[in-house]
């Protein structure tokens, strides 16, 4: 074989989205575009900020020597002080720039907090539906996913968290607003959550790391805030990227922010650093660290987004689907007719509709609608949800 048998598995069991990917490409050349309707895929379709272009248009336009060389494996300092500031704000917590690193995405911080905190065999706790990546990013560095299940309406179920806690736990990763339902965990589930680590912690004698994966903290609707983990865990890490908030995910920009009352926090930041470097990211790019830096307190316009998901979940509600109204994010997770949920996505393509079923994102029973799509899309496909849903039903 010419790839190893471990790569050939995972592409195997992180093949859904492709799947509907290739699948879409079929639908379109059969039917033509306009005809197609894709929902698979969480590519936000809004443009960036107009500053992003007025700022991108003088900083390729700046000649000073050595702009575009190497700088410190962490990043320019004075972004990553713009950033703490900012971090600082929106989490109540006082950091300085020696509290972030800059990196490529949050894809690209996680594999590096994953690299810097794990050894091999150490557990990491995931409550699920999740989004699929992580179990790949925390196998790359040796440790081993372990998921639980959150509540019927997907809020964090802390029983179910303390039962899987054990001494090989290092970490528990959460991701709020969440991938794939757009839930929003709430204040008194990240200090229950808290309570618990902190407890765990002091008994096996030595921290156990809360990473918060947010890069959908800003996309919120109904004046819903997201609950600042540095604020109540000392042992916590966020990780966080642009790729949302200013629609920039190609330019794979974010940072990694370290909580300052980490236990040995100088020793953790050096490691961080150093796995930026060696994982060979070396560093986040340098022409995007300075435009994030000057674009912070800029977004897309969220209320397009509250839009498209007040139009798709009445058009899907009168149609007879069942679902938790999504709280952040531009994810709907829709309880499947029939506990299948591969059939029935299946089912939807004869119709022209592109979903991704539950079952890859370990909520087998459900399907992902991403709604980062056009207003026109939506409304041209929800009369075909309707009529998959009424032949299924016979």
């Amino acid at each position: 074989m010419s790839i190893s048998s471990k790569v050939k598995e995972s592409i195997e069991r992180s093949s859904w989205i492709r799947k509907m990917f290739e699948e879409g490409a079929r639908l379109i050349k059969e039917h033509g575009v306009d005809n197609v309707f894709d929902f698979s895929l969480g590519n936000p379709d809004l443009d960036p900020p107009d500053s992003f272009y007025t700022i991108m248009a003088e900083l390729t336009s700046d000649k000073t020597k050595g702009i575009h060389g190497y700088m410190s494996n962490a990043g320019f300092p004075d972004v990553r002080e713009t950033i703490a500031k900012r971090v600082s704000a929106v989490q109540d917590v006082r950091l300085r720039q020696e509290h972030i690193i800059m990196t490529c995405g949050a894809a690209g911080g996680l594999n590096v907090v994953m690299k810097t905190i794990l050894n091999q065999g150490e557990e990491v706790i995931v409550p699920r539906p999740f989004f699929v990546e992580y179990s790949f990013y925390i196998d790359n560095h040796g440790g081993t996913i372990v998921l639980v299940d959150t509540n019927s309406d997907f809020s964090l179920n802390s029983d179910n968290i303390a039962r899987a806690l054990n001494e090989k736990t290092k970490a528990v990763l959460i991701n709020s607003p969440n991938n794939p339902t757009g839930r929003v965990y709430s204040e008194e589930e990240i200090r229950s959550l808290a309570d618990l680590l902190d407890r765990h912690s002091s008994g096996i004698g030595r921290p156990v790391y809360l990473i918060s994966d947010e890069p959908y903290r800003e996309i919120v609707y109904e004046e819903k805030t997201v609950p600042s983990i540095l604020k109540h865990y000392s042992h916590s890490i966020v990780v966080t990227s642009y790729s949302k908030k200013l629609s920039l995910a190609g330019e794979r920009i974010g940072y990694i922010a370290v909580n300052p009352l980490c236990e040995d926090s100088d020793v953790l930041m050096e490691g961080l650093i150093m796995c930026n470097r060696i994982l060979g990211f070396v560093n986040a790019p340098a022409l995007m660290q300075r435009l994030v830096a000057r674009l912070e307190g800029s977004m897309v316009a969220v209320d397009v987004y509250k839009k498209r998901r007040d139009l798709l979940t009445a058009g899907l509600r009168s149609a007879g689907y069942e679902f938790a109204d999504p709280q952040g994010a531009f994810y709907l997770f829709c309880k499947s007719p029939d506990e299948d949920d591969v059939a029935f996505v299946r089912h939807l393509q004869k119709y022209n509709i592109l979903v991704v079923p539950g079952k890859g994102f370990g909520g087998p029973g459900y399907f992902r609608i991403a709604y980062c799509v056009s207003e026109d899309i939506i409304e041209r496909a929800l009369p075909r949800f309707r009529e998959a849903l009424e032949s299924w039903r016979g």
